[in-house]
């Protein structure tokens, strides 16, 4: 954590602009940095974004916060459990319905339900199976009232219902884009593919800042959106340089990329690495055996290397 991200009062309303509070979740880990960040959004009648984990200790801060304002929605970027996990207590307590894009099986690719079909298990990174919003929100479906107007952005990758919210020319990223980390991207839930497709989508939308879900507001935003696609592309040229030693699993592709990674936290990289191999093998860069999967081996396709270089 460095000297400009240092830790908020937990379940404490901050005024990060007009018309807009924090109030951080009691839920730090090395997957959620400091806790999720919820924000309230207007002065009276409110929008609440991303409720934050199943906890009474939230939920009670959320409702000191709240003061008796009317609440008229909550939404929610996506369906990991730190974020949408306290929906239905907070609407028993608020009646404001639930708005997102659509449960934790909407918005998958064709790829990502083959998988699915396949028996390929999620990664265990907390999905919602609980969650059902009340209204299902289109790509750039407009919400309106006194705080003004919000756009739902869908923006698939760190899961497939994902959306960031547009709000009075700042954006609400979720996990999408964090300042702190970059987002995990993990199969059969996580789509590199489509991850990579939104970055591109929210490069032609201005920002002043970016809100996350997690950590402090990226004050940069076109300069960390840039940075978060370059990272993917050095990622996947060191898997592609890994490869040129021949077939390779998952696990060995892993421990030769990430060598000085904590052990906790491998089953993640993994999982961030079959999302680069999957990204590969669907553009024919890569080829699998003896099918796509977690457990499969992977090499470079050297005919399309050829026709890429002419050799």
């Amino acid at each position: 954590m460095t000297d400009r991200e240092k830790l908020p009062p937990v379940g404490v309303a901050e005024q990060l602009r007009p018309g807009l509070q924090r109030v951080l979740a009691p839920n730090a880990t090395p997957m959620t940095y400091w806790g999720t960040n919820t924000y309230i959004l207007g002065e009276n009648d409110v929008v609440v974004i991303d409720p934050g984990p199943d906890d009474p200790a939230h939920l009670n801060a959320l409702l000191r916060a709240l003061d008796g304002r009317r609440v008229a929605h909550i939404l929610v970027t996506h369906s990991h459990i730190d974020h949408s996990g306290l929906c239905t207590a907070l609407t028993q307590k608020t009646g404001a319905p639930v708005a997102g894009f659509g449960d934790s099986e909407a918005g998958r690719s064709d790829i990502m339900i083959a998988l699915l079909a396949e028996g390929m298990k999620h990664g265990g990174e907390g999905v919602d199976h609980r969650y059902q919003p009340d209204v299902c929100l289109d790509d750039g479906a407009k919400i309106n009232g006194p705080w003004g107007e919000i756009t739902a952005i869908h923006t698939p990758g760190h899961m497939a219902n994902h959306l960031c919210f547009a709000w009075g020319g700042d954006l609400f990223t979720g996990d999408h884009i964090m300042g702190w980390s970059t987002s995990l991207i993990s199969p059969p839930d996580g789509d590199l593919t489509a991850f990579m497709q939104s970055c591109r989508k929210l490069q032609d939308i201005p920002a002043v800042r970016y809100f996350p879900g997690h950590g402090a507001a990226v004050t940069q935003p076109e300069e960390r959106l840039a940075w978060l696609m370059a990272h993917r592309k050095d990622r996947e040229a060191q898997i592609l340089s890994a490869l040129g030693q021949g077939l390779l699993t998952v696990p060995a592709l892993t421990e030769s990329i990430y060598s000085d990674l904590a052990p906790g936290l491998l089953p993640a990289a993994q999982r961030n690495v079959f999302a680069h191999l999957i990204d590969l093998c669907q553009r024919h860069v890569v080829l699998t055996a003896p099918n796509l999967g977690f457990d499969a081996k992977f090499q470079i396709n050297d005919a399309a290397e050829e026709a890429v270089t002419g050799m």
